[in-house]
């Protein structure tokens, strides 16, 4: 074989193993960026490869180049879409994550929020995961609620991926993950599973009733969310946007949100170099003007 040959055969498929081509890893990288805004260096391609395998076998496509031709070439994408992004999102969460922002919420904003009168606070959790940030939130806007009788509150939890969505509308996790909840929290709003051997705990029901669950893709250009949150957690998903596509997100999401409005963003975002209507008061914490 030619070099010439071999360079064709190593861009349309690998020789020898089950790896992604290089034409149809650029293929993807593109596609998921465009779609999901999500970064997918080469240094992923491995982890890619990985997740795109799981798939694989529910659709019963032998190899990953295969799988590319399915979307690319025999007009899969639309059917195969959602599916695809659900496997390559990466979705870390638990409770009480990052708790200074929950400290601010109780000592800061929510005594702040509570002067404005009776109406209900609204709030979003524009990143929520498999629920364990909302069902938080929820717990201290409902010790809140306890000590403000006059005020009620609504969550909204939207994410791109729908399995971790339909996870989370369940309000069942691992028994383990409720460690970082206090135990006064824990007595009033978690349920531990009846059954013997089982290490599962559900969120009590008159919390669940206080969330809204939607899948929502950030990078639309419009999201149909009310224009008078009081509070929005984006946490820990920027960072997997280039900076142009953090600008537009950032500039959407302040739109949604209400004079006065918290924004909490991940310990490890910034907002420098972008300009947008707010003003930062604590760390990662921003206050719209």
């Amino acid at each position: 074989m030619s070099a010439a040959a071999a360079r064709v055969e190593a861009d349309d498929g690998p020789i020898g193993s089950d790896q992604l081509s290089s034409k149809n890893f650029k293929r993807l990288a593109e596609l998921i960026h465009g779609y999901s805004g999500i970064k997918m260096p080469a240094n992923k391609r491995t982890m890619l490869e990985g997740r795109l395998r799981r798939r694989m076998r529910a659709v019963r496509i032998a190899t990953l180049n295969d799988y590319c031709r399915y979307l690319f070439e025999e007009d899969g994408l639309d059917a195969e879409i959602v599916h695809l992004i659900d496997a390559v999102t990466t979705n870390k969460t638990e409770f009480f994550r990052e708790p200074a922002h929950f400290q601010f919420l109780r000592n800061k904003a929510l005594p702040a929020l509570a002067k404005t009168g009776g109406r209900t606070i609204k709030a979003w959790s524009a990143a929520c995961s498999t629920g364990a940030e909302p069902y938080t939130l929820a717990m201290v806007l409902e010790e809140h609620r306890r000590a403000n009788r006059r005020q009620d509150y609504s969550i909204l939890c939207t994410d791109l991926c729908t399995q971790v969505l339909g996870q989370a509308v369940t309000g069942i996790f691992p028994a383990a993950m409720i460690e970082p909840v206090e135990l006064d929290l824990r007595q009033r709003y978690v349920m531990r599973a009846r059954e013997a051997g089982r290490h599962e705990v559900r969120i009590v029901p008159e919390l669940r009733a206080k969330l809204a669950f939607a899948r929502l893709n950030l990078m639309d250009d419009a999201y149909p969310v009310d224009r008078d949150m009081d509070i929005i957690f984006c946490r820990n998903i920027l960072i997997y946007f280039d900076k142009p596509t953090q600008s537009k997100v950032l500039s959407q999401l302040c739109q949604h949100l209400r004079p006065g409005g918290y924004l909490f963003l991940g310990h490890s975002e910034s907002i420098v170099g972008i300009d947008l209507p707010v003003r930062q008061i604590a760390n990662t914490v921003f206050q719209r003007s």
